[in-house]
């Protein structure tokens, strides 16, 4: 009878420390990755226009998903939308999302049911996902957060990958200060608006100049049955600082009396979006 043969040896395994690290590295697949803030795009459209924006006033999403997939090469891409539904709006909602789907997004959506359900936590915990299974090579945040998105965003960078934010000037001023995120304003993705949203950008004029149209008709001046005041006796305003943090302008100095303070703007909920000339980017 064969006498019963000695285990054979555990062989040692030749990696180096940061062989299997650098391995599963290589095995993982480039990515390109769009994150869309539904309410706070919205929320900033509505504030910019001063109302709550119409059909022809809201990014086509098929615009900027052409205008993120050229620049995508050969990656992968991924975008996505995330939203709140609140109670009231999920049948009119429905159609917006369907939509979004057959463009290719993915649509995240929490319910709004509370102040503090918003969409951001979500937002961040994705690009963690897709950075641990992934190579993120860029990442396009549509959101003039900066209060959440700065500090995140320009670590991502640090970790080699290119941030680009997406928003509109007005408010997204932690991207334009930051020197390690690019910056694309809306408005410059080719047709990703129906018609010029009508935006005081003195920073964009075109070469031989271009029209402001006004903002209400001048005889509405006459129906608030105040004296009419010549221009001159109110002196120019100063320019006002975008807080590089928190996105956004800081308040007002107090009106005077001669002066009075402008109506705060009619703020709207996330609504319908219906379906989606060269960006200007801002690099480190």
């Amino acid at each position: 009878m064969d006498a019963p043969r000695p285990p054979e040896p555990v062989r040692q395994s030749a990696d180096r420390p940061g062989d299997r690290s650098e391995r599963r590295d290589t095995e993982r697949r480039d990515l390109d990755l769009l994150v869309w803030d539904a309410p706070n795009i919205d929320m900033t459209l509505s504030s910019i226009l001063g109302s709550r924006p119409a059909s022809s006033d809201r990014p086509r999403f098929d615009a900027i998903a052409r205008w993120f997939l050229a620049e995508a090469a050969d990656h992968e891409v991924e975008g996505c939308v995330f939203t709140n539904v609140h109670p009231t709006s999920a049948v009119s909602l429905r159609g917006w999302i369907e939509a979004l789907r057959n463009f290719g997004y993915a649509v995240f959506a929490r319910p709004k049911v509370h102040p503090e359900d918003d969409v951001d936590d979500a937002m961040l915990q994705h690009i963690a996902s897709r950075q641990a299974s992934h190579r993120l090579r860029r990442v396009v945040v549509a959101s003039g957060d900066g209060r959440n998105f700065l500090a995140p965003l320009e670590e991502l960078h640090r970790a080699g990958v290119r941030v680009v934010v997406l928003s509109f000037a007005e408010v997204a001023g932690y991207a334009q200060e930051s020197p390690l995120i690019e910056f694309v304003d809306l408005e410059d993705v080719p047709g990703a608006f129906q018609v010029s949203l009508g935006r005081t950008r003195l920073t964009a004029l075109p070469p031989d100049g271009g029209w402001f149209r006004p903002t209400r008709p001048m005889r509405a001046l006459l129906d608030e049955g105040a004296p009419l005041d010549h221009p001159h006796q109110h002196a120019p305003a100063a320019p006002r600082e975008v807080d590089p943090l928190h996105g956004s302008a800081p308040a007002a100095a107090p009106h005077t009396e001669d002066a009075p303070a402008p109506a705060a703007p009619d703020v709207g909920e996330v609504g319908r979006v219906p379906a989606p000339q060269t960006p200007r980017a801002r690099t480190a």
